[in-house]
Parts: structure tokens; sequence; C-alpha cells
């Protein structure tokens, strides 16, 4: 009999199912490096031949808000670390707490991405026809690849809440513990992923190309 039901019919054993989930995880993970690679190697053959460009664009950019919301995913991925460590530990308790936090961090990442959104569109940041006529027309290019790869990660963030979310009510219901936390950890690996992906996006739209 396989153990608690916790192992599906098609696994020989936990160990079976944790490697093949794993394996799936991480093969999802590389076919969004393909994604959003793709959208940084557009990023740098744009800058190459607009660099100047880049450069005006970039300094509107609010570092102050690139650099709170840094701080706010690298913090949680230190708390869903910990959520992971406390399932491999059985303390169930605290898993359902670091969990929460990393739900709330997430949020807050979401409320400062608004904010900046909003003094993006205040101060006619967005392409198109009514584009601040001040930065060189070929700028927009830089605020489209902004807009894009911004919201893709916050929706990339929004799923990861959405998936969270559910981890906390299985925490709840005591479904995690030493020997049985694939999906947590699995869940903690997609995190991680778009935490990675912020510091590059980071990089590249607030730091870089400020600079000539």
């Amino acid at each position: 009999m396989k153990e608690n039901s916790i192992v599906a019919d098609q696994f020989e054993n936990a160990q079976q199912q944790s490697e093949a989930a794993h394996l799936g995880m991480w093969t999802f993970i590389a076919t969004e490096i393909l994604f959003f690679g793709g959208l940084f190697l557009a990023y740098i053959v744009y800058r190459h031949f607009y660099f100047t460009e880049f450069v005006a664009a970039s300094k509107h950019t609010e570092v102050l808000f690139g650099t709170i919301n840094s701080i706010i995913l690298l913090t949680s991925s230190l708390t869903m670390a910990l959520a992971v460590h406390a399932a491999k530990e059985n303390y169930r308790l605290q898993i359902s707490r670091w969990l929460a936090l990393t739900i709330f961090l997430g949020l807050a990442f979401l409320a400062v991405k608004g904010l900046e959104y909003h003094d993006d569109i205040e101060n006619k940041l967005v392409p198109g026809a009514h584009f601040d006529p001040s930065l060189p027309a070929q700028s927009q290019i830089f605020f489209w690849l902004y807009w894009t790869m911004t919201g893709l990660h916050a929706i990339h963030v929004t799923v990861g809440l959405g998936v969270l979310s559910t981890m906390l009510l299985l925490a709840r219901k005591e479904k995690f513990s030493a020997n049985y936390n694939t999906p947590l950890t699995l869940a903690g690996l997609y995190w991680h992923f778009v935490d990675i992906v912020w510091l590059f996006l980071f990089a590249l739209l607030y730091v870089i190309s400020r600079h000539k």
C-alpha cells in the first residue's frame, strides 16, 4: 500500500514522484527563462542601436520604487525558504506564518508597482500619442519594453500569490510534513524564479542604462 495515499498511482514510491515533480518544475522554469530571455535580448539589441535614447528614458524610471521592490522580493525569498525549511523540520505552525508573510510581501510588491505605474502615467511615460514630448521619439521603445517586461513580471507575481495562497490553505490543513512537502518546495522554486527575474529587470531598466 502506498504511503498514506500521498503517492499517485503512476508512481512506485514518494521519491520517484518527487523527482518527477521537480523535473516538471525545472522544465517549466527553463521555458520561462527562454521567454524572458527573448525580451532581455530585445532590450540589449535596441539599447545598442538607440543607446542615447535608452539612457534618457531610463533616467525617468523611479529608482526608489525599484529599490524598495527589490528589498521586498529579496525578503520574500527568505520567508519562502523559511516556510520550506519549517515543513522539512515538521514545524507546522511556522509554515503558515512564513507563507502568510510571503504573501503579504508579494502584495506589497504589487502595491508599490501600482504606485509606480500611476506616476509613470501621470508623467506621460506610456508609449503612444501622449508620450512625453521632451524625450526622444526612440525612447518609446525603452518604455514599450519597460511596460511589457514589468507587466509580465507582475502577472507572474500574481500567479505566484495564487499558488502560495493554495499552499497556505493546505498548510493550515496540516498537509505538509518532513515526509511530504514537494508542492511547497516547488512553489518555492517558482517564487525564487520570479524574484530573480525582478533583479535582472531592476538592473536593466533602473540602473545600467542611467549611465553612459
